[in-house]
């Protein structure tokens, strides 16, 4: 039998370029990030920090930019949706508020658990090692999201990009899985000495800890395994659609298990920075050297001349003493400029929001340039919806249907919509195109054209939708609207009743000495004379 440890030194070979690529990738933005090898070392390790802060600023940059996208912090990224067909079949229209409604509360609990953990700072993380690497593994354990870098797991999937198997490392203290080893001399006497087969790297108080991740059918199992033997109480298993073993490239290419990064596509631009940096900051730091020269048979001795204060008085001659200088200011500005070149390219490549330097720089200019940059990554957005929202909001429900957080929702009923990532996108597109037809419609056909020919209750459904606004209990209906107008004039007609009332009196019909029919049926019942014969 295979062990996982065999597995893992096996798939390392397809992985070695990769991590290699993520390796210098990382050199060049964040060191820390991504490290080639797996030493395992106490204290804080040097890292050579790179001349320029580029890099850095565009990774930190565009993972904040994807985590908000994913996973906005004060708006849902997922929506439940009734499924249509089911509509008036087995359930009947006016039931659909209801069901809208407890839709609403089950997203509402889901965002709760989301806010109170620290998926997002794990999201993040991961989004970090997505745009140096191209790659990372998440997995959703019940004590929350457990990040796996590159150097970290191997994995191997089919022709169609599918996962059939993967592997993770990781470094655990001995004395906290004691117990949950075999009874096996094998195995103690591994705790007391480390072997010579590579379990260990020779330290007394830790050692490896394989987790062996396959795909059975329609469901993944997987199990732990230290110096070779299984933890029994480590084996479990989930369905496909249920996962918790996430995953995650950033770019992918037919026929490789592993994806590719952000920093990747512009290696070139970063070594040429990079390079750049280093020699105009070495140049300008010996540029800005002074140093004095003094003419050998200059009667001015250089001691006299260090000697002398600011101000002081010397005897020689000026034409005696002269400052070295570089002059190299225009092959320093050459290398500026062509600096400044890349450094546009690659803040425009990492989404970094350069807006234009002028008084009348609009809003609006700031707005379109935003939505320009958010364009480039649109594939980015939709692989990463694909990848990483949708296993994990199914993984989410799955969890909270078992414990009875959120109630079961039958099958068929609804479906849920990921709202976010690329198709947040969508809507902020479809929101401009609304406004720039409303406003094209005032301008050639005046504002009144708008009241004639719109629906003001399907623009207000659609710029809600497009925003991602529930419009539930939020926009009155059409019948609302209705009682509030009957209501409304009932109120008018009161008030015009009551307002009219002393008019009515002081008129000539109201007199009862002009009326003498109002007289009569102003007199009291017993005082009214009795009709004459």
């Amino acid at each position: 039998m295979t062990t996982a440890k065999e597995r893992y030194d096996y798939l390392c070979s397809d992985r070695s370029q990769f991590l290699n690529e993520a390796e210098e990738a990382s050199r060049l933005t964040l060191p820390y990030l991504v490290r080639g090898h797996e030493e395992h070392m106490k204290g804080m390790k040097q890292f050579k920090t790179p001349w320029q802060a580029v890099g850095a600023k565009g990774v930190v940059a565009l993972a904040s930019k994807l985590s908000l996208s994913l996973v906005p912090p004060q708006t849902s990224f997922f929506k439940l949706q009734l499924d249509e067909s089911n509509l008036g079949q087995q359930f009947p229209p006016e039931v659909r508020s209801e069901l809208d409604l407890s839709f609403a509360k089950i997203e509402r609990t889901i965002l709760d658990a989301i806010a109170a953990s620290d998926d997002r700072v794990v999201i993040h993380q991961a989004l970090q090692h997505l745009v140096v690497g191209g790659n990372a593994l998440i997995f959703m354990g019940k004590a929350g999201l457990k990040l796996f870098p590159l150097n970290r797991y191997v994995i191997d999937r089919d022709g169609n990009g599918k996962v059939i198997e993967i592997v993770t490392k990781e470094r655990i203290s001995k004395k906290l899985i004691e117990d949950y080893l075999p009874d096996d001399k094998s195995v103690e006497s591994a705790i007391m000495s480390p072997n010579e087969e590579g379990y260990s790297d020779g330290s007394d108080d830790q050692c490896d800890v394989y987790t062996h991740v396959k795909r059975d059918n329609n469901r993944f199992i997987w199990h732990q395994e230290v110096y070779g033997k299984i933890l029994q109480k480590s084996i479990s298993k989930a369905p496909v659609d249920a996962n918790p073993w996430i995953p995650l490239r950033f770019n992918t290419v037919d026929g490789e298990a592993y994806g590719r990064g952000r920093v990747g596509q512009f290696i070139g631009d970063l070594k040429s920075l990079e390079a750049l940096t280093q020699a105009i900051v070495e140049g300008s730091a010996a540029a800005a050297k002074v140093v004095f020269v003094v003419s050998p048979s200059s009667t001015t001795k250089p001691a006299t001349l260090a000697q002398a204060g600011n101000g002081a008085i010397v005897q020689g001659r000026p034409d005696d003493i002269g400052v070295i200088q570089v002059g190299k200011g225009g092959d320093f500005q050459t290398a500026y400029d062509l600096m400044l070149g890349l450094e546009k390219r690659l803040s425009e490549a990492f989404l970094i929001l350069n807006v234009r330097d002028s008084e009348r720089t609009t809003a609006e200019e700031v707005r379109m340039t935003q939505m320009e940059l958010e364009q480039q990554l649109g594939g980015i957005f939709g692989l990463l919806t694909t990848e990483f929202l949708v296993p994990y909001l199914d993984r989410y429900l799955n969890v909270f249907q078992k414990t009875g957080q959120i109630p079961r929702i039958p099958k068929g009923l609804a479906k849920p919509v990921i709202v976010a990532g690329i198709n947040s996108l969508g809507r902020g597109q479809d929101v401009v195109a609304l406004g720039q037809f409303l406003q094209t419609i005032a301008q050639t056909m005046g504002p009144e054209a708008i009241q004639q020919y719109i629906n003001p209750d399907e623009v207000i459904k659609r710029l809600a939708a497009a925003q991602g606004i529930d419009v539930l209990n939020l926009v009155k209906s059409v019948q609302e609207r209705q009682q509030e107008q009957q209501q409304a004039q009932q109120a008018q007609q009161q008030q015009a009743v009551v307002e009219g009332m002393p008019n009515m009196m002081k008129a000539p019909v109201m007199d009862p000495s002009k009326n003498p029919a109002m007289a009569q049926a102003m007199m009291p019942e017993e005082e009214v004379p009795p009709p004459q014969v």
